[in-house]
């Protein structure tokens, strides 16, 4: 496994038929259609591969119930667990979209609307099926071949493949849907045209078609050719092949947070001078960024070096960077103190900052000396969604939808422990005297960002109160308390 000890992310996607409508798992009775104009909660599904033979897929809904089709070609979606109605082979077409094929009865599943079977014994436009993924956009990129990881190299203008873990707002990639296909743009706004060179501007080249070979993704651009990693820094580009080898493809991975500290003392908490944490660095660089892991069960979270290292709680409350494997010294607890943090450890006391920098877990109670600035370094660009949708400007307001199927991406800018939000036209986000959050700020308002939970962060306004999305899909900035409408995938 690659040293970032990630999984690849599950696929999940939303399925488009040929009139443009996405395959939903209904809330009641199981029931299957291909009517809806946008890809929301039901119109999710999970890829899972067969362990025995991976080139049989199963479709799971949102629901958790399996796609299932008879021998007569009636499709259901009841089955909670993998039977012999339920396994699918993907066949591939030249456009990068799907026809699925019953593995057990040979026949095509499609249709539209109320009348989907899966009855077909030849392809046909009606059963053609693309995918759109529905995972969050922003990942990190992991080579299968290489097995290193995509990083933006500013230097060389290009997107280089020689990253041991993906460190630094540069391993940041975002995956923008437009018309079928995928773009790939870097944390500077740039997008990778297939002869490897950046641009500032969309077109037909930064266009790509995403195809899938043994749960693995492959990008093809527009002349039929698919992206790799070429000489020896990886450099990305389409390469010659017309059909997708190890070389072409690539796992997505959760990018986690990445932070720095900056202790009581205004210096930054550093790894540089061995291997005991102390606050005593007036720069940032990769020795001062540390990755926050979360546990889904404790919410607890680990703090990863650029090396690969675990923080451990070590005797006499010692901190240090020398775990290779997770613990329960390497986990901690984070307090969130509005514009700072505490950080409590395994021992159940809070690290402080000591009069030479040193950190050390030994206090009992929060005072200024265990209390830490910290700003998360790697979503320069934020691209929020919730348990309805993304989060976007109105069409014609100056509110902001939260439950959208389609997402702004906003600019996040730190400022003393606190963050302002940038909408695309370069206004600020503020909360109203009604509680709505609205984006045609002329000067900066402060929010709070606390990073709860795997992947999930909750904002607070200046106001003390939460951001979450209301019933009718508007961004409310009066939440009294984190609940899951307040809680953002980012």
């Amino acid at each position: 496994m690659p040293a970032n000890g990630n999984r690849p992310l599950k696929l999940q996607f939303g399925l488009i038929n040929h009139e443009g409508r996405y395959l939903t798992a209904e809330n009641f009775g199981f029931k299957l259609n291909a009517s809806a104009p946008s890809l929301k909660k039901k119109q999710i599904w999970t890829l899972e591969q067969d362990s025995q033979e991976t080139q049989v897929v199963y479709l799971r809904s949102h629901l958790g119930r399996y796609l299932a089709s008879d021998k007569d070609g009636k499709v259901t979606c009841e089955a909670d667990g993998h039977n012999s109605d339920c396994r699918f082979l993907i066949v591939p077409q030249s456009d990068g979209r799907w026809a699925l094929q019953s593995e057990q009865y040979l026949r095509f599943f499609g249709g539209s609307r109320d009348y989907l079977s899966c009855f077909a014994q030849i392809i046909t436009d009606a059963e053609l099926w693309a995918m759109h993924l529905a995972l969050h956009p922003q990942a990190n990129l992991l080579s299968v071949a290489r097995k290193r990881y995509a990083h933006l190299s500013t230097e060389d203008g290009e997107i280089a493949v020689d990253r041991n873990i993906p460190w630094g707002v540069e391993a940041l990639l975002t995956l923008v849907y437009l018309d079928g296909k995928y773009c790939l743009k870097t944390c500077d706004s740039r997008f990778l045209s297939s002869d490897g060179k950046l641009v500032t501007e969309n077109g037909r080249a930064t266009a790509y078609t995403l195809e899938l070979k043994c749960g693995k993704l492959a990008f093809k651009d527009c002349e039929g050719k698919y992206l790799s990693p070429m000489g020896p820094t990886g450099t990305l580009r389409s390469g010659r092949c017309s059909k997708p080898s190890k070389d072409e493809l690539f796992d997505l991975e959760e990018s986690h947070p990445q932070v720095v500290l900056i202790a009581a003392n205004g210096r930054y908490v550093s790894n540089r001078q061995g291997v005991s944490l102390a606050a005593n660095q007036e720069d940032e660089t990769d020795m001062e960024t540390f990755q926050m892991e979360f546990d889904r069960e404790t919410k607890m979270c680990t703090f990863r070096t650029s090396q690969g290292y675990y923080w451990a709680l070590v005797a006499h409350g010692g901190i240090q960077s020398t775990a290779t494997e997770v613990s329960a010294n390497t986990m901690f607890s984070v307090e969130w103190l509005s514009h700072k943090v505490a950080i409590k450890a395994s021992n159940g006391k809070y690290i402080c900052t000591k009069k030479n920098g040193q950190l050390l877990a030994v206090c009992d109670t929060i005072g200024e000396d265990e209390q830490l600035n910290l700003k998360l370094i790697n979503r320069p660009m934020l691209i929020l969604r919730g348990n309805n949708g993304f989060i976007c400007h109105h069409r014609n307001s100056n509110t902001l939808d939260a439950g959208r199927s389609v997402y702004d991406i906003f600019t996040l800018q730190y400022s003393n422990g606190a963050y302002h939000i940038r909408g695309v036209d370069g206004r600020y986000w503020y909360v109203s005297s009604t509680g709505l959050v609205c984006s045609d700020g002329e000067s900066p308002e402060d929010f709070t960002l606390e990073l709860l939970e795997r992947g999930r962060l909750a904002i607070r306004g200046k106001n003390g109160k939460y951001l979450h999305g209301d019933q009718g899909g508007t961004l409310k900035g009066d939440g009294l308390s984190i609940c899951s409408s307040a809680l953002w995938e980012y």
